[in-house]
């Protein structure tokens, strides 16, 4: 379909004049001489783009203008307006306007600035789908069948347009950063970054040059000038994972920090301003750590704007088989194997506690893929820690939950490749998984 541009001048014969030099260069084009007329228009019909003389009785260029924008904002609008005019054409364009041109001018000109508009539709329209694609990923990803996740799910939802800091609390592998990325994915920050830091990997001299940057020569080995994760965050969204374990030292340099919206890298003379949204995260129960001193009120309540509490899986059952049937459809997909989980190891499962949460399933069904035989996922295919209990003659076993799946696993490898005469790819394809993936478990279990 040709874009359409509605083009307004209340001179009928110069508007009837733009159109035509905007239709041989292949534009769906109305001319009007009336604002009222361009608007009624506009509404029941639409356009990609609108160019309107600025000096017009009734419905005047501006308050076309502003009409446009409270219908459908994403809608350029374009200001034809004489030189004198030129201050309020700059005002307008604080208002929305996308450009203005002055009279007199040639239609090469006003076929140039209809083309820069087209451009920025097009582009804001791919950002959306882009956006919406993503977001669907990551959605795929918060599977939520319980009513307590489902609740969490729209407190986001309702959370991400605004810019208002959110404080995320959960156990260890619940799920705290795709909560993150749904915050960014659904906010109109979503065409910017998404920084992820992880406070705890850091001590607290680093962490001041990693969250904050650092100036060339500003230290031993600072050898070129380093922006800091804020910054890399400009105009997007900023998490800060374990946010629980910073020093109180540093949570005032921190606190500083989302007071002002600027940043002070390390050996700079003055600060620099950023937009950022914080979303922080900890598996800390904060109000404890502020009632024992090791973290401030102050930089709580500035970051627990909206508190989003994640439930652990142990707490939302209804969530387990849609989580693993999710995971298992992935491997699936990447293994080109078919695959699904039979019954038994569906009520292995469901009688499992989750210490580790979601995170532990995604491991649990990926070493599953892995090792099963046939489609069907049996139950020692989980590999799963038995629940806890006193087992006799075991008080002193050195082994770890971890070395006993290693050991099946590394086990379960050797057994094909001896099969298969060391033939990695017959191996993988016994094994039922691609050779990246069998590359990838060899050199971790170093065989």
């Amino acid at each position: 379909m040709k874009p359409r541009v509605l083009v307004v001048d209340d001179e009928a014969r110069m508007a009837e004049a733009m159109a035509a030099a905007l239709e041989r260069s292949g534009y769906e084009c109305e001319a009007f001489a009336a604002g009222e007329a361009a608007f009624s228009a506009f509404r029941e019909r639409g356009a990609d783009v609108v160019v309107t003389d600025w000096r017009m009785p009734g419905l005047d260029g501006l308050a076309l203008l502003r009409q446009v924008r409270a219908a459908r904002p994403g809608t350029p609008v374009i200001l034809v307006t004489a030189y004198g005019d030129v201050p309020s054409a700059v005002q307008a364009m604080r208002e929305g306007a996308f450009d203005y041109v002055t009279k007199p001018f040639d239609n090469d000109e006003l076929r140039g600035l209809v083309a820069r508009a087209l451009e920025l539709v097009h582009l804001r329209e791919e950002n959306r789908r882009l956006r919406d694609e993503l977001l669907a990923r990551v959605g795929a990803e918060a599977v939520a069948e319980s009513e307590a996740m489902k609740a969490v799910l729209d407190l986001v939802e309702r959370a991400a347009p605004s810019r208002a800091p959110v404080l995320v609390q959960g156990e260890s592998g619940t799920g705290k950063e795709v909560v993150a990325r749904r915050l960014h994915l659904g906010s109109e920050r979503a065409a910017g970054p998404f920084v992820a830091v992880n406070c705890k990997a850091f001590a607290d001299s680093v962490l001041e040059s990693e969250l904050f940057g650092h100036e060339k020569g500003a230290f031993t080995g600072a050898v070129a000038a380093h922006a800091g994760c804020f910054e890399r965050a400009d105009g997007g969204t900023l998490l800060l994972d374990e946010i629980g374990e910073v020093s109180p030292s540093f949570q005032a340099k921190l606190l500083r920090v989302l007071q002002e919206g600027e940043v002070q890298r390390v050996g700079a003379a003055r600060p620099r301003r950023v937009d950022v949204r914080v979303v922080a995260a900890t598996n800390r129960d904060l109000r404890t750590e502020i009632a024992e001193g090791r973290f401030r009120e102050d930089l709580y309540f500035r970051l627990n704007v909206i508190p989003v509490a994640i439930p652990p899986l142990r707490e939302r059952p209804a969530d387990v088989l849609p989580l693993a049937r999710h995971f298992l459809a992935r491997h699936a997909r990447e293994s080109g194997r078919l695959l699904r989980l039979g019954p038994e190891a569906e009520e292995r499962l469901l009688a499992h506690d989750w210490p580790g949460n979601v995170r532990e399933l995604m491991n649990a069904i990926e070493r599953a893929a892995v090792l099963a035989r046939s489609e069907e996922v049996l139950p020692e295919d989980l590999l799963l820690e038995p629940r806890p209990g006193p087992v006799p003659g075991e008080a002193g076993r050195a082994d770890t939950l971890q070395a006993a799946l290693d050991h099946a696993a590394a086990e379960r490898i050797r057994l094909a490749l001896a099969a298969t005469g060391g033939r990695r790819a017959e191996a993988a394809a016994v094994l039922g998984v691609d050779r990246t993936t069998l590359f990838r478990w060899m050199k971790r279990l170093g065989l």
